[in-house]
């Protein structure tokens, strides 16, 4: 097949984006397919261009909004770029984040007659959207944890969630712009970062416990893995910087309850009318209860990502998923 690989972008995930495109890009020509690299933000990218930035890696910290805002000044339209793909077979979307995984970019490939890899431009912005998201796993029977949404007071908090709260961005990935708030006084800062990257923030009941991750791929669930942190959540640094988390897969837990939480995962993904794959995460409390956190609908797919670790417990080997992912985009 011809297949377009889509990353970089100008979205605060724009890193993980390019680790991403680095492994699948060589395991797509590894199978002889024939691949054009495109990055949303400069455009397709030349032979020695490619090899320059799929080498870059991860940083410690997200790109900063200056440089970010400068690349978006720059960028190219995306309507303009499907002329370099007129003729493929399918667009691979190895983004992450703004508007390579909230739909935007899956409807302007719609709108080209270009079948592409994920999920559909709504089933992307419902995913993307973490307040819609917490209602559709609601009236699925999905548990997640209570929540309110800014403008909200410190009294507020206290009577309704209780101290600890997570305050995040709505519409964001890679926990950027996250903050475990213990009491009142942490509040107005934590709503502050938060509202550097989205201007809707979440405020969230903070679930202690383990944290529990699900792929699902073609309608079924892979096996769940448990990442372990040493701090209290899954942030930027322990998903991308080595030694930052230690993952399990399969996790260590009774067939029963990884059952039930493979059963969570699967009705999340069907809530919010996901694609052919995504990955769904999760938080078990000390008593046992799982708690959904939200639904990937572009998940990390670096050989170490989640997802294909899942896979590769299932006996899916990375080569095998990204070929596997193609194929659902063109059926």
């Amino acid at each position: 097949m011809k297949i377009a690989v889509l990353f970089g972008g100008t979205s605060e995930e724009r890193d993980v984006s390019i680790a991403s495109a680095a492994q699948v890009i060589p395991a797509l020509r590894g199978l002889g397919h024939e691949v054009i690299p495109v990055d949303t933000a400069t455009g397709r990218l030349s032979g020695p261009s490619e090899q320059r930035l799929l080498t870059s890696g991860v940083g410690p910290q997200p790109p900063s909004g200056s440089a970010l805002a400068g690349m978006r000044r720059g960028a190219p339209v995306l309507a303009a770029q499907t002329a370099d793909m007129r003729d493929v077979d399918v667009v691979f979307l190895a983004l992450h984040g703004g508007a390579g995984e909230d739909g935007r970019i899956q409807a302007v490939l719609d709108l080209a007659g270009l079948p592409y890899t994920g999920s559909n431009h709504i089933a992307s912005a419902t995913a993307m959207d973490k307040d819609l998201s917490k209602r559709l796993f609601r009236a699925a029977g999905v548990p997640t944890a209570d929540w309110r949404m800014a403008p909200v007071t410190a009294e507020e908090i206290a009577g309704t969630l209780g101290w600890p709260v997570v305050v995040k961005p709505n519409k964001q990935g890679s926990t950027v712009g996250l903050t475990v708030v213990r009491g009142p006084e942490g509040l107005p800062a934590a709503l502050s970062l938060a509202r550097r990257h989205d201007d809707e923030v979440m405020i969230e009941r903070f679930i202690p416990g383990r944290e529990l991750t699900v792929g699902v791929l073609e309608g079924r669930a892979l096996p769940v893995g448990e990442i372990i942190v040493p701090g209290e959540v899954f942030d930027y640094q322990a998903k991308y910087q080595a030694g930052g988390a230690r993952e399990i897969f399969p996790a260590d837990l009774p067939a029963e309850t990884a059952a039930r939480v493979q059963d969570l995962a699967v009705r999340a993904h069907a809530a919010l009318k996901l694609g052919a794959y995504s990955r769904i995460d999760f938080r078990m409390d000390p008593q046992g209860g799982v708690w959904c956190l939200e639904a990937n609908s572009l998940p990390g797919m670096t050989a170490a990502s989640l997802l294909p670790q899942a896979a590769r417990a299932a006996g899916i080997g990375f080569s095998d998923l990204v070929e596997r992912i193609c194929k659902a985009a063109v059926r």
